[in-house]
């Protein structure tokens, strides 16, 4: 007879999980921490100092929100499967940091503004990484449900 702690080992052991949802949790963990650590520097950064401007509180409070999307997703992809449609919503919650919160972050703080008509690109992948993992969450549950 097994113990109780063994009956939990497949859903706590990593190496069981798909690459795909170790790669989110990953970018969502170290995303949300640089969000704090970008938060706290921007706070004491010479060229803020009077004041973060609006459009850099937004890139961190989407760049927060979107860590946690990439947290969830990652979590997702362990409980439904490795799904296309997870794995895309995931890679796009990512491109959409890049094109929205760090292009920002660029132009505000070194003043490089090369790529700024990216930005609404950013928020474009966002909400098709939204619309594609629930789809996913959609399929997901099919699957789940033709096998119990």
């Amino acid at each position: 007879m097994s113990s109780p702690s063994s009956a939990f080992s497949p859903i706590s052991s990593p190496e069981v999980w798909p690459l795909s949802a170790r790669w989110f949790l990953t970018l969502g963990g170290i995303s949300a921490c640089a969000s704090v650590v970008f938060s706290a520097a921007f706070a004491h950064m010479p060229v803020f100092s009077g004041g973060v401007p609006m459009a850099v509180q937004t890139a961190l409070s989407q760049q927060q929100f979107h860590s946690l999307g990439l947290l969830f997703t990652g979590l997702a992809l362990r409980v439904c499967g490795a799904s296309r449609w997870l794995q895309a919503a995931g890679w796009l919650m990512f491109v959409g940091l890049l094109l929205f919160s760090f292009n920002l972050y660029a132009r505000h703080v070194f003043g490089w503004d090369a790529l700024r008509a990216l930005v609404p690109w950013g928020g474009a992948a966002w909400i098709l990484a939204w619309l594609v993992l629930a789809m996913g969450l959609a399929q997901g549950n099919r699957v789940i449900n033709r096998l119990a």
